[in-house]
């Protein structure tokens, strides 16, 4: 499992044989069951995760007590609270597992140490934060703003492999409706 991490971070940077035998000590393969917690709003985030099998929600709850998914995360992505972990802050989202996960935990103050010792990993996270939180993430935030629930939703709907996977509350949750307003959209789109 182990190989599926380093292929997915040799794909942003090439790592050196040398950072690849560190990396593997810092690592380890951790079963999570469907609806299990893997971070809780309020504690502090301290590791990376990525997912080897499986599917992870990335939540908030709001004033009222409703589920708001940010954010899913399939196979091969890496989630963290990673503005908790760069701000040393207790996080505010929940991370939890949507389906039996099989996740690859490494701790973020071990990885953030070798970033500064190891050039090909620091370049891999650049290219990581870059490609993620910036190119993917910006269209995210602007379409929120600016696009109706019908436009998220047809944007999800492209993305067929995770479409079928997230249950109707789930997708409700995320594009900010209700499972009624949903229905009426999913109606919509059918006539």
């Amino acid at each position: 499992m182990i190989e599926k991490l380093l292929f997915e971070m040799n794909s942003y940077a090439a790592l050196s044989p040398a950072t690849t035998e560190v990396l593997k000590t810092i690592c380890q393969v951790k079963p999570f069951k469907k609806n299990e917690l893997i971070l809780r709003a309020g504690e502090y985030a301290k590791y990376y995760y990525f997912v080897c099998k499986g599917l992870l929600g990335y939540y908030k709850p709001d004033a009222d007590g409703n589920i708001i998914y940010k954010m899913f995360f399939e196979e091969n992505s890496f989630c963290a609270s990673t503005a908790a972990i760069i701000e040393e802050k207790p996080s505010t989202f929940n991370i939890i597992a949507l389906e039996d996960v099989e996740l690859i935990q490494y701790s973020a103050k071990a990885f953030r140490e070798l970033i500064i010792t190891r050039h090909d990993l620091a370049l891999f996270q650049i290219a990581y934060l870059e490609k993620n939180w910036v190119v993917k993430k910006e269209p995210l935030e602007i379409g929120l703003k600016w696009e109706s629930a019908k436009e998220r939703y047809l944007q999800l709907h492209q993305n067929q492999a995770l479409f079928k996977r997230l249950k109707q509350h789930h997708i409700a949750s995320y594009l900010g409706v209700t499972p009624t307003q949903l229905s009426r959209i999913r109606k919509e789109l059918k006539s």
